[in-house]
């Protein structure tokens, strides 16, 4: 079964919409976990209000092209309106960043609060991995 790092970011009542969608995907995996929550200022269209950022990591059964698609549902659900402006408000953007090892979104390498609430997320799996091996042994 796949592993997943999911960067979230909102800006519209943030911490209702990053909460409401941890619930939602709890619902697909109920050991998601979450990264610390970071406040940043807007990206490319700064005439808005400051961000909250952050990642879900979870196991999930679909493969990353139908993982997405389930990803917008929820943005849909929690009132994301997509406009010509990629860098414009929203309630919840929710983007696929790291699949098992590989970093497959180039936000990882831009964004300096990607790659540190990814980076948390793969640091703590790598110690669950580690702990599980070493019970088993």
């Amino acid at each position: 079964m796949p592993f997943y790092i999911v960067a979230v970011g909102s800006n519209i009542e943030a911490e209702k919409h990053i909460q409401q969608a941890f619930e939602l995907l709890k619902k697909m995996d109920s050991q998601v976990n979450i990264a610390t929550l970071l406040h940043t200022k807007a990206v490319g269209f700064t005439e808005q209000a400051d961000f909250i950022n952050t990642a879900f990591s979870f196991d999930y059964v679909l493969n990353a092209t139908d993982l997405k698609a389930e990803l917008k549902n929820i943005e849909t659900q929690l009132g994301r309106v997509r406009t010509s402006n990629k860098n414009g408000p929203r309630t919840i953007d929710l983007d696929i960043v790291k699949v098992d090892q590989n970093i497959v979104d180039e936000d990882y390498h831009q964004y300096d609060f990607v790659k540190k609430s990814v980076d948390e997320l793969a640091e703590r799996q790598a110690r669950k991995r580690c702990g599980s091996k070493a019970a088993a042994n």
